[in-house]
């Protein structure tokens, strides 16, 4: 048996790992490479799994990081089973047909701005009809459901803790009268992060496929984001400014929501309008509510006084973009969520336009902000700032809450691998989803847990078991 690393090695995008025994080639998520334009398109146009020859692929959940290209594998020629978690296969059915969407304006913008004879190399990945397509592959498994998906194949999915429907996968494969187990972590969760339930431990592996993404670093707590939230909000309101909080649509979103609804609920939110700002969000958010009962024991107590945890008197989900331009010209003051998080693109472009330039205002940037974006440069108050074509002088107050990321750091690996080790270990361990830093330390938490030295893969790289 063996695994060959085809994406996020080195890096956390493009999630992508190939396992093979001499009767299976099952594929660990199909995600999108994310980064400049260019190597994107080089990375995610070409597959080295042989999509025609793959018998299955297994999705750990909905970010496009790890499914955005599964449009892009069935229209190479891949036609089997995708198994997930049923809130995953919602989220993700949503998600690809936005990025199709994306995609798709994307080159229209292009074609009409680039020489006629580049049109070729910004034509979309692939389509809507592409999107809409793979999600009739979807196989769903509910948590905790050991699924006989062949006679030599066993899948059981385990909580993650990262987003609605993420999974730590559970993968028992035979070869020759021999049965091996490899466990693959998804993107691994929080403990205590809002909404969520957290991770679930696992048994002993013959191989353990982990991210790292955070294996260096401890989070802020996340409890305390909810009073910054509204400290924040309190202040801005007190001098009749607005709020603007660039938020990715899933996960992240729903999580500001949580918190503002418990703040109203105790009479601690000023009495202003408050705005999700993205159609997006606003779809997502109703999957969530499809699926309060797979949430956390906080989720359920608030459940017992109001059905709502997402939504409370004073918050409007904005539907057309006639009625998210007129925002920018309301008086007084009040809250506006919308995408994308890290401020590079859609409607949160447009308020931060018309808002940074007024000391009044605040910008709550609510996580990591990537080198050369827009949040980073906000971040960093390096202004003015170019913000569609206009330069804008950053007198609004910007402020930095870092405490919702949904990834595990330092201190819930050392948990996780330590609860592991007591459960048998792992024989082999594999790195991914993360960059060289971070890498090397999540092997380090990693040593005493396998009985080889752990492998931090470059792309390409296979790894026998």
């Amino acid at each position: 048996m063996k695994l060959t690393v085809l994406g996020a090695a080195g890096e956390v995008t493009g999630s992508q790992h190939l396992i093979e025994t001499s009767m299976r080639r099952l594929l660990l998520d199909c995600g999108l490479f994310q980064g400049h334009r260019a190597e994107s398109r080089a990375k995610n146009s070409h597959f080295h799994c042989r999509p025609k020859e793959l018998d299955a692929v297994i999705l750990s959940h909905a970010h496009i990081d790890h499914c955005g290209n599964l449009p892009g594998l069935y229209k190479a020629g891949f036609r089997g089973p995708i198994f997930c978690t049923p809130p995953t296969a919602e989220i993700a059915a949503v998600m690809l047909r936005d990025a199709a969407k994306i995609q798709g304006e994307d080159a229209e913008y292009l074609r009409r701005h680039v020489d006629p004879r580049d049109a070729r190399a910004i034509e979309p990945l692939y389509t809507e009809e592409h999107a809409r397509a793979v999600c009739d592959l979807f196989e769903t498994i509910p948590y905790g459901q050991r699924e006989d998906v062949g006679k030599d194949v066993r899948i059981l999915f385990r909580e993650a803790g990262h987003i609605l429907g993420s999974a730590i996968v559970e993968l028992d494969l035979e070869e020759q009268g021999e049965w091996k187990r490899v466990v693959f972590t998804g993107d691994l969760g929080r403990r205590g992060l809002p909404i969520l339930r957290d991770p679930q431990l696992v048994d002993r592996c013959d191989l353990l496929i982990t991210e790292g993404t955070y294996g260096n670093r401890i989070h802020p707590e996340a409890g305390a984001q909810e009073l910054e939230l509204q400290r924040i909000i309190q202040r801005t309101a007190a001098r009749e400014g607005r709020v603007i909080i660039p938020a990715f649509a899933l996960g992240r979103t729903q999580n500001i929501l949580y918190y503002l609804n418990d703040l109203n609920n105790q009479n601690l939110l000023p009495r202003i309008p408050m705005y999700v700002d993205s159609p997006l969000s606003r779809e997502l958010t109703q999957i969530y509510l499809r699926h309060l009962n797979e949430m956390d024991a906080a989720v359920q107590r608030v459940r017992q006084a109001d059905e709502h945890p997402f939504s409370f008197p004073g918050l409007q989900f904005i539907r057309t973009p006639q009625e998210s331009a007129s925002l920018n010209y309301r008086k007084g003051s009040f809250v506006v969520i919308a995408s994308s998080g890290m401020c590079e693109s859609g409607r949160v472009v447009h308020h931060l336009k018309h808002g940074l330039a007024d000391e009044k205002n605040t910008v709550i940037l609510m996580g990591f902000q990537a080198q050369g974006t827009l949040g980073r440069r906000l971040q960093e108050r390096r202004s003015p700032v170019k913000v569609l074509n206009r330069e804008v002088e950053i007198r609004a107050d910007i402020e930095c809450l870092t405490g919702l990321s949904a990834h595990a750091d330092a201190a819930d690996f050392q948990w996780w691998f330590g609860e592991l080790g007591k459960r048998g270990g792992c024989g082999k361990a594999v790195v991914v989803h993360s960059e060289e830093g971070p890498a090397a330390a999540t092997a380090a938490l990693l040593a005493d847990v396998c009985d080889e030295p752990p492998i931090v893969p470059k792309p390409g790289e296979v790894v026998e078991f």
